[in-house]
């Protein structure tokens, strides 16, 4: 039991995203929040995964001067890629606009990095959800980014939200992941950190 094996460490989720807060809950591990500014760049010849793995590896980073052997920081990383590129949180309204006509009518594939660090041990994995998205009229997207202003979620948009319950056709893979944090699987990986 997961509970049991993390009694003794001090944990702390480097996330302001309430859903991955809501989610780490659900795995009933007591946790704390703790932020730390990090420049967000990664290099132009990253793909895919490899984007999430290299932001959530540098967010946990930020936190090597802090940590003891009973300190255990989760960061993790959301991205969404379509068309060969990722689409980052969007800048404004219309950058919320032009991301969901991309995704409408298209699948995209939502990838979440995730690092386990403690001052002996640094472990990075990601979970990868296609999303398969109808194909949504000007309207949709326009009601959808004024009422729910999407500005900080990757792809500008919230799985858990309107947009996700009249936009998604199917996805192949965790719910959760697109949610912003793979449940199933960090449960997994914390279980063998």
């Amino acid at each position: 039991m997961l509970s049991k094996k993390l009694k003794d460490y001090k944990i702390i989720l480097a996330s302001k995203s309430p859903r991955r807060q809501l989610l780490l809950k659900g795995l009933d591990i007591p946790f704390e929040i703790k932020l730390k500014e990090v420049d967000e760049t990664f290099p132009p010849h990253l793909k895919r995964e490899n984007i999430a793995l290299f932001l959530c590896t540098l967010k946990a980073a930020a936190f090597d001067d802090e940590l003891d052997d009973k300190t255990l920081v989760i960061t993790a990383d959301t991205i969404v890629w379509i068309n060969e590129q990722a689409l980052n949180k969007p800048k404004d309204y219309n950058d919320a606009v032009n991301i969901l006509t991309q995704l409408s009518g298209n699948m995209h594939e939502v990838i979440t990095g995730v690092c386990l660090k403690t001052k002996e041990k640094t472990y990075s994995f990601y979970a990868l959800t296609k999303v398969f998205f109808k194909k949504l009229s000007q309207e949709d997207i326009e009601y959808y980014v004024t009422h729910y202003k999407p500005y900080d979620k990757a792809g500008a948009y919230g799985a858990q939200e309107w947009i996700g319950y009249v936009a998604i056709e199917r996805i192949e893979g965790s719910y959760f992941n697109v949610m912003g944090l793979p449940t199933r699987l960090l449960y997994e990986e914390l279980l063998k950190f």
